[in-house]
C-alpha cells in the first residue's frame, strides 16, 4: 500500500490517480522550468528530456500510484528505466544516498502533490460544499523537522473560497505532509484568520512566508479554467442531449465550484442549452444555443438581497427548468422567462431568465432564482410572472 501524506496507509482514491494519469510529459533541464500550477497540466522529471524516457517514468509513478507500491518498487522501477534508456548526469546519480535521495523525491512528490489535487476535487464537490464550506488546516504529525509557520497553521478554519487557500493549500514545500479537511463551520478552539503577515511575499522564494519556491499553489486549482473554455466551445457544437451531458458534467466539477467562489472577470460558464425554437424566437443566430452566465451575472447573483442563497449545486438544475418548465413567457423579443413549479427541497420551483444579445450572437442568463416555497407566494409570483410576459 501507498503511504498517504499525512502518514496512514490507504489505497489510493480516483480523483487522486485520474490527476496524474492526465499529466502531459514535459521535457525539462531543471526542476523549476515551469512553476506552480503548470504542475497541474504537465509530468516532468527534472533532467530528462527524452519522450521515450518520460513516458516511461510516468508510468512507473502511476504504477505507484494506482497500485499503492512501496517506494521500493518504485526504486526498482526507476533504475530499470534510467539503465534501458540510458540516462546519465542526473542529480543524485552515482551514489546510493544520492539515489535513495532522487528517488524519494519523485517518488513522495509525485504522490503527494496527486493526493492533494484529488482531495481538492472532492472538496470542491457542490455538494459537500453546501454542506461543509469551510476548510480546516491539519499539520501532518510525526514530522522530524516541523515548519513552523505550518504548524501555525494547525487548526486554522476559512471559508474555502478564502483568497488563503490560492496559495497555502498543501502541500506548501518539499516533504510537506499537511493536509486540508472540510467542516461545517469552525470550532471553539479553532483559528479564524490567518497569521498577520500571512500573504507578504518572500524576497527569496517569490512565496508567502512558510512555503517553498514554486509550492504557493493550490494543486489541481487551475484546471478549473481549462474545462469551462473546453465545455463551453465543445458544448456549441454538439447535438442537444449530448450538449446538455456535457453541460451538466461541468456544473458538477469542482471546476465550476471554483469558478462559482471565484468567478474571473470576463469570463462566463455555460448553463443550459436553450431549445432551438426558442433561441429563434429571442433572435439568437443560427447555431446559437447555449446559455451562458457571465462572471458579472454570478457575482450579482450573490450579492445580499439578490439569490446569495443559491448554492454552486444548485445552478445544475437550470437545465431542468428550461425542459420541464411549468410555465414559459416571452418577457419582451429577446428574452424568454422559464419557470418550473417544484415544492421538494428548500424551494417551491425556480425561475430562470435567457436574453439574446442584440446582434443575436450569444444567449446570457440575466438571472436565476428560486420560487418561494409557500404555495400563496408562489402563486402570486407566477401571476406576476405572467402579467409580465403579456406586456
Amino acid at each position: 500500500m501507498a503511504v498517504r501524506p499525512h502518514g496512514d496507509l490507504d489505497l489510493p482514491f480516483a480523483e487522486q490517480i485520474e490527476f496524474l494519469r492526465r499529466k502531459l510529459d514535459l521535457p525539462t533541464r531543471r526542476w523549476d522550468d515551469i512553476r506552480t500550477s503548470a504542475n497541474d497540466r504537465y509530468f516532468i522529471v527534472a533532467g530528462a528530456q527524452k519522450a521515450d524516457l518520460l513516458a516511461d517514468l510516468h508510468e512507473a509513478a502511476l504504477k505507484a500510484e494506482r497500485d499503492g507500491t512501496t517506494l521500493e518498487t518504485f526504486r526498482k522501477d526507476f533504475r530499470r528505466i534510467v539503465e534501458e534508456r540510458g540516462w546519465h548526469g542526473w542529480t543524485g546519480e552515482g551514489t546510493e544516498a544520492g539515489f535513495n535521495w532522487r528517488t524519494r523525491v519523485i517518488y513522495e512528490t509525485n504522490l503527494r502533490t496527486s493526493y492533494a489535487a484529488g482531495r481538492y476535487a472532492q472538496l470542491t464537490d457542490p455538494e459537500l460544499l453546501a454542506r461543509r464550506p469551510y476548510w480546516k488546516y491539519v499539520h501532518a504529525d510525526g514530522v522530524l523537522r516541523p515548519r513552523p509557520q505550518h504548524q501555525a497553521w494547525n487548526g486554522l478554519v476559512l471559508r474555502h473560497d478564502h483568497p488563503f487557500w490560492k496559495t497555502n493549500y498543501p502541500p506548501n514545500g518539499w516533504g510537506c505532509g499537511c493536509t486540508v479537511i472540510a467542516v461545517r463551520a469552525p470550532g471553539d478552539d479553532d483559528k479564524t484568520e490567518p497569521p498577520p503577515g500571512w500573504d507578504k511575499l518572500d524576497a527569496k522564494t517569490g512565496e508567502p512566508p512558510g512555503i517553498d519556491r514554486g509550492w504557493g499553489y493550490a494543486p489541481g486549482a487551475s484546471v478549473a479554467d481549462e474545462l469551462r473554455k473546453i465545455v463551453a466551445e465543445k458544448a456549441a457544437k454538439l447535438p442537444a442531449p449530448l450538449a446538455k451531458e456535457l453541460i451538466a458534467d461541468g456544473l458538477k466539477s469542482l471546476a465550476f465550484a471554483d469558478w462559482y467562489a471565484h468567478p474571473g472577470r470576463g469570463t462566463a460558464w455555460p448553463l443550459a442549452r436553450i431549445p432551438d425554437q426558442d433561441a429563434r424566437t429571442m433572435g439568437a443566430q443560427d447555431g446559437i444555443t447555449v446559455a451562458n452566465i457571465s462572471s458579472e451575472t454570478m457575482e450579482k447573483q450573490k450579492l445580499p438581497g439578490k439569490h446569495p442563497e443559491l448554492s454552486a449545486a444548485e445552478y445544475a438544475h437550470a437545465q431542468t427548468v428550461v425542459d420541464n418548465h411549468t410555465n414559459k413567457h416571452q418577457d419582451s423579443p429577446s428574452s424568454m422567462i422559464y419557470v418550473r413549479e417544484e415544492t421538494s427541497g428548500e424551494a417551491g420551483g425556480h425561475v430562470l431568465v435567457v436574453k439574446a444579445t442584440a446582434t443575436g450572437k450569444a444567449l446570457w442568463i440575466t438571472s436565476f432564482r428560486r420560487l418561494p416555497r409557500n404555495e400563496a407566494e408562489r402563486d402570486s409570483e407566477i401571476r406576476r410572472l405572467l402579467k409580465k410576459g403579456k406586456k
